[in-house]
């Protein structure tokens, strides 16, 4: 794979022509910064800068400004191959904080190795109504203790208002919900994202993540999507790179808060 290329396309059109990630919510281009807009319940923030040392610090007191005086907490998502190369720094200086960095990793749909198999007693699910969605969420805060009502309500909508953008499945051993994730998709675009994916502690290392990659990019694949793309976990990264995804660059959240 062409690992410049291939970013190259990612950040067109994943993040310069983003799209919003759910109603209600809107992108707005504002200078060399596209940033998302989705009130108090939703995701705020900049998805994409093409900034220089030059215009930097102007560009981050803009978009603090601006989301301040919506009253809104937001975050700058910060890309290791974005500039300046202390576009960090800066954010940091003027009060943002860093959470942990992940890895974005991208594959190819059609070199992927694929392998759907779940443990005796273990099947997939697709959450296609509220009940299926609150398997979903049980699985996220049992696994990442954070409090799920934000991702029910996200997946809520676009379930209903975009069914076609978005797949959760969750993995039941019996009636239990010991695994689940989620596949969200651009009509149109080459990129599919693979979000949330968690298994219970003591349902690890018995193939349930390698069964929920595979079950998502097959769906992303029947969409015409050509590529997969994971913001990955220290944990997670192994196991995709198996798989055959590649590591681009990082991605590190720089959250501002009022």
């Amino acid at each position: 794979m062409d690992h410049a290329a291939v970013l190259a396309r990612y950040d067109l059109q994943m993040r310069r022509n983003a799209r919003p990630d759910a109603p209600g919510a809107r992108i707005e281009p504002a200078g060399a910064v596209v940033r998302q807009v989705a009130g108090e319940r939703g995701w705020n923030g900049v998805v994409w800068s093409g900034l220089d040392a030059a215009g930097a610090d102007r560009a981050i007191a803009e978009q603090i400004a601006y989301f301040s005086e919506l009253g809104l907490d937001f975050e700058w998502k910060l890309y290791g191959h974005d500039g300046p190369e202390d576009l960090g720094g800066r954010l940091s200086a003027a009060g943002f904080l860093a959470e942990e960095p992940e890895t974005l990793m991208i594959g190819e749909i059609a070199d992927l190795t694929l392998e759907e198999r779940l443990p005796d007693g273990v099947r997939l699910v697709r959450a296609a109504d509220a009940a299926g969605v609150d398997l979903v969420v049980a699985v996220h805060e049992r696994v990442f203790g954070t409090d799920g009502t934000a991702l029910r309500d996200h997946l809520l909508a676009r379930l209903t208002a975009g069914p076609g953008t978005v797949l959760a499945v969750v993995a039941l051993a019996g009636d239990e919900p010991v695994a689940s994730a989620r596949l969200e998709l651009v009509p149109g675009g080459d990129f599919a994202g693979l979000w949330g994916g968690g298994t219970a502690a003591e349902w690890r290392g018995r193939g349930l993540y390698r069964a929920l990659v595979a079950h998502r990019t097959r769906v992303a694949a029947a969409h015409g999507c050509r590529h997969v793309q994971v913001d990955a976990s220290a944990m997670s990264r192994p196991v995709l790179e198996r798989l055959g995804l590649h590591a681009l660059t990082t991605t590190t959240p720089y959250v501002y808060k009022r």
